[in-house]
C-alpha cells in the first residue's frame, strides 16, 4: 500500500498515526504542498481534486481521509471500527459531525484563513469577517463537543473505548492549539485531547505541525 500525504495536512495526520499505531505496512509518499506539487499534472493523475491524502492498495485507489481510515481499519479487522450496527453507526456519526461542523468552521473558517496565505481573503474587511464568522461558529461546536458529545464521563468520543473517530477528531481539535487556544474553556475536550497526546506515536506524527505552530505570531491570532 502507498499513502500520499503531507504532515501539515490535517486529514493526513489521523492516517499517519493509525498506520504507525497498528504497524500497517504502507509506503508513505510525501506530496509537497508548500511547493505546489499537488497542483502538478503528475499528482493530478493520482487525484484529480489535487488534495491529500490518497491511498493506493494495489490497483485500488481511495481518496478522502475518513473513507481511507475506515478502509484501513476494516482491512486489519481493527476493533477501533466496531462491527456492531449501532456501534459503527455512532463512529460514522461522530466522524461526519467532525467533517461537516468542526472542520468547516474551525479548520477553514478560523485556522486556515489565518495561517495559510492561500486561504486568506482579499482585503482586510473580508478577512476580518471571515475569521470572526468562523471563530464564533467554531466556539459553538467546541462547546457542543465539550458539554454534549464528550461530557465529564466519556474518555473517548464514542464511549469507553478508542475508535477511529478519536484519531480523526484529534487532528481537527488540535488546530485550535495551533493558533494558540489553550482549551481552558473546554475542559472535557482538553482532557480527551491530552489523552490522545499520550499515545506513543503522537509526538512524531504531530512534530511538523507543532514546529510550524511555534513560528506563528504569539497572541496575534484569533483563538477559540
Amino acid at each position: 500500500m502507498k499513502l500520499y500525504y503531507h504532515p501539515a495536512s490535517t486529514t493526513s495526520r489521523p492516517l499517519m498515526m493509525f498506520i504507525a499505531d497498528n504497524g500497517i505496512d504502507a509506503e508513505l509518499k510525501l506530496v509537497d504542498l508548500f511547493t505546489g506539487e499537488h497542483m502538478g499534472e503528475a499528482y493530478g493523475a493520482v487525484n484529480p481534486s489535487r488534495l491529500v491524502p490518497v491511498l493506493e492498495d494495489g490497483d485500488f485507489r481511495l481518496t478522502e481521509s475518513s473513507a481511507i481510515l475506515k478502509y484501513l481499519a476494516d482491512k486489519i479487522d481493527s476493533p477501533m471500527y466496531p462491527k456492531g450496527l449501532r456501534e459503527r453507526a455512532r463512529v460514522n456519526e461522530m466522524m461526519d459531525w467532525i467533517n461537516t461542523q468542526l472542520c468547516r468552521d474551525l479548520a477553514y473558517g478560523t485556522v486556515y484563513s489565518q495561517i495559510f496565505p492561500f486561504h486568506k481573503r482579499p482585503g482586510d474587511e473580508a478577512q476580518r469577517v471571515t475569521v470572526e464568522w468562523g471563530r464564533e461558529r467554531a466556539k459553538t461546536w467546541m462547546r457542543v463537543l465539550d458539554e454534549k458529545l464528550l461530557g465529564t464521563d466519556k474518555p473517548f468520543l464514542c464511549g469507553r473505548e478508542i475508535t477511529i473517530a478519536d484519531y480523526y477528531g484529534a487532528s481537527f481539535v488540535h488546530l485550535a492549539e495551533v493558533i494558540g487556544s489553550d482549551l481552558s474553556a473546554y475542559p472535557n475536550v482538553k482532557r480527551w485531547l491530552d489523552g490522545m497526546k499520550k499515545r506513543s506515536t503522537w509526538d512524531k506524527v504531530y512534530e511538523a505541525i507543532n514546529g510550524f505552530a511555534s513560528q506563528l505570531p504569539k497572541g496575534q491570532l484569533a483563538t477559540v
